[in-house]
């Protein structure tokens, strides 16, 4: 079994999702496996070169993981012939300029989300990939959770009928910084440098609601910065300026209303960080990052609101476990591998710039929404 080795240039692994999910659970993760597996048997190892503007924390990372390559020269990187893709975790508002780059280098390019801060640099990646005839792709990694993994499969399976509505649930505690350190990055919350809820979550709670219930035809959202002021890594006080919790409404073809929460100043009361509930004609489902559970129309209980006496029925008792059936793997590590093919050999690969910009234009249409008070149709792009 033939294994060959390709550069992949990996700019922003200095940060958390960088870092830990893409770096070291997914492309190290991949070597240690023996490599991507292609449809011919043969095997394709990854070669990490760390891109960054912190020369010393480039140099930590690459010690710790035995990472021969790693600057802070991203045209040096990018003139390799060897590295054949291009990966961006930056900070939001450094990413278009990095990706017109590895674009125009002809790399092939997979980036984070949101992949701009406006819908038109958005579309103007998507072209200039298109126009460069270079593959592209944009994470989506809650596609791949086993919760919504399970869901799908319940969906697929006509397990609800007609669906008519999903609920979805997602945020937690992110601490000031003044007690106790905070769990995100200072970043997330200046709008100047690309911050806020609504530009982190609504371009994923697009793609799930595109990929698993339809397209998305209108938004109404309501986005807050509940906290005012917030602590950053150096331990300054600065004004938050971008919007932590986001409360939105979705209407989606086919009639499906969709309601998602979105707060990083919430005290989670849920089993999982984030749940979707999915309510149909013939049954309903909670969906989590890990679990799924259902209730089928046949066992639904027929509760009957009275106030004046205490609840007796355990309504969590009559929702039925749904079982794994398959093995779950990493969801970064599983679009790694499913990029590097699309790649390599032109498997299919549908989350591509364009996906990315749809997601976009929901965040933005999302933020006009709250400015001004309004439902707002979302156009086709």
């Amino acid at each position: 079994m033939s294994v060959r080795t390709i550069g992949v240039v990996m700019n922003g692994v200095t940060g958390r999702m960088g870092y830990r999910q893409h770096l070291v659970r997914s492309v190290l993760a991949i070597n240690e496996q023996g490599g991507v597996t292609l449809s011919d048997g043969s095997r394709v190892k990854l070669k990490p070169v760390l891109v960054g503007r912190n020369a010393d924390k480039l140099a930590d990372i690459a010690a710790k993981h035995e990472i021969a390559d790693f600057t802070t020269d991203l045209d040096a990187a990018l003139a390799a012939d060897d590295n054949l893709i291009y990966f961006d975790a930056q900070v939001t508002s450094a990413r278009v300029k990095a990706v017109l780059k590895a674009i125009e280098a002809g790399k092939h390019i997979y980036a984070e989300k949101p992949t701009a801060e406006s819908t038109q640099e958005a579309i103007a990646l998507a072209e200039a990939a298109t126009a460069k005839g270079v593959k592209n792709g944009v994470v989506q990694d809650k596609l791949f959770l086993p919760g919504l993994l399970k869901l799908k499969r319940l969906i697929d399976g006509g397990f609800f009928g007609r669906i008519l509505s999903v609920r979805g649930e997602f945020g937690y505690w992110v601490f000031e910084g003044d007690w106790q350190e905070a769990q995100r990055p200072s970043w997330n919350y200046r709008a100047e440098d690309g911050g806020g809820i609504v530009l982190d979550m609504f371009p994923h709670w697009h793609y799930v609601m595109e990929n698993l219930f339809g397209r998305v035809t209108s938004v109404y959202a309501q986005a807050v910065t509940h906290i005012p002021a917030r602590v950053d890594e150096q331990g300054r006080e600065y004004p938050a300026t971008a919007d932590d919790a986001a409360y939105g409404i979705f209407e989606l073809e086919g009639g499906i209303v969709a309601q998602i929460n979105s707060s990083w100043t919430v005290r989670v009361n849920r089993d999982e960080l984030v749940e979707f509930q999915v309510d149909g004609t013939h049954g309903s489902a909670v969906a989590g990052l890990r679990n799924c559970r259902v209730q089928h129309r046949s066992a639904t209980p027929k509760p009957v609101w009275n106030p004046d006496l205490p609840a007796t029925a355990r309504f969590r008792d009559g929702w039925q476990e749904v079982p794994d059936n398959a093995e779950f793997d990493n969801g970064f590590k599983i679009q790694w591998e499913a990029f590097v093919r699309h790649v390599l050999e032109d498997a299919p690969f549908s989350n591509d710039f364009a996906s990315g910009a749809r997601g976009v234009q929901l965040a933005e249409l999302g933020l006009r929404s709250n400015a001004e008070g309004r439902r707002i149709e979302v156009p086709g792009l």
